[in-house]
């Protein structure tokens, strides 16, 4: 099995500004807009050099929505940004009606997703926006695992024609993805190759998800773990080529077991080769406050939980 390792930790907050920045040097048809949280987005570099391409909209996500949606009209391509709670839940009326309707190009990209938003509490940690981005007809919905893989979705979606939800996190984590390696939309990345159990993972469970796959290889279990960096559309066919091999297969991600990435998956499954299935997400509930570690580790979102959830299926096969 290959090793995964890091030598530093870094927010995924903080490769979205960078490549927003990126972008605002090379493409001069993006634009961004945000709800009064420049500092917690990372946009204060892009804001600095190309000031007369930003938009402060204060708090009102819902007008930020619909503004973003009219400059798409001109040639522009908006990146809006602010908590992933304000991004989706607050506003999804103007998300279905003025971007997913109408098939905008905006880019609605949120930060501080999942229980890792830590002490803010439940009323900022939304665990269902998979759920609700993923069922708007047209909606590509992007969760990504680390600093490096965040940047490269930023540029990626830039060029990508329809809207998009780009879901990334607040606290530092390992950069563990090679810097250069490409961004495909929609493709999902083998990071292991095991015969015993699948572990396809999103978010900050990928990393997670690496180090449960060396405490089972260390246990005689031979993991197979894929990076889904892409919710919709989903990477069916390396997903069904795995468990094919594997014969089960857990899933793990910072979201709400009903209408995550776990539920996608098990469509994906029904319909073609029905397999055991482990669901490693919250069951159902609410977040609360404290920090990332603490709530990973309450609400079963760890390396451990992977480990736990790998054995309950193996033992189904």
């Amino acid at each position: 099995m290959k090793k995964y390792t890091y030598t530093e930790k870094k927010d995924t907050r903080s490769g979205f500004g960078d490549g927003l920045t990126e972008l605002g040097r090379t493409n001069p048809n993006v634009v961004a807009l945000c709800a009064d949280l420049i500092g917690s987005l990372k946009m204060d570099q892009f804001i600095k050099e190309n000031p007369e391409r930003f938009f402060q909209i204060g708090i009102a996500e819902a007008n930020m929505i619909g503004i973003a949606a009219g400059l798409t009209i001109g040639g522009k391509i908006p990146f809006t940004g602010t908590f992933a709670n304000f991004s989706t839940g607050r506003v999804y009326d103007q998300i279905r009606q003025s971007v997913a309707y109408s098939g905008k190009n905006v880019k609605i990209c949120a930060s501080h997703a999942g229980v890792t938003l830590g002490e803010d509490g439940a009323t900022h940690q939304i665990l269902e926006d998979i759920g609700l981005m993923k069922m708007l007809p047209g909606m590509t919905v992007i969760n990504t695992c680390d600093y490096n893989q965040t940047k490269a979705a930023t540029l990626a979606i830039a060029d990508f024609e329809g809207p998009v939800y780009l879901r990334f996190g607040r606290p530092k984590v390992p950069v563990f993805m090679p810097a250069d390696e490409k961004f495909e939309i929609g493709k999902g990345i083998q990071l292991t190759t095991g015969t015993d159990v699948t572990i396809v993972a999103t978010g900050h469970l990928v990393w997670e998800s690496l180090q449960a796959a060396e405490q089972l290889e260390a246990d005689g279990i031979s993991v197979e773990v894929i990076n889904i960096h892409t919710i919709k559309p989903l990477d069916e066919a390396i997903i069904l080529k795995s468990v094919a091999k594997t014969g089960c297969i857990v899933t793990a991600e910072e979201h709400n077991k009903l209408g995550g990435l776990g539920e996608s998956v098990a469509r994906t499954l029904a319909l073609n080769t029905p397999t055991p299935q482990e669901f490693v997400a919250t069951n159902d509930t609410f977040g609360e406050s404290g920090t990332p570690a603490q709530l990973m580790a309450k609400y079963g979102l760890d390396a451990a939980a992977v480990v736990k959830a790998v054995k309950r299926v193996i033992a189904r096969k």
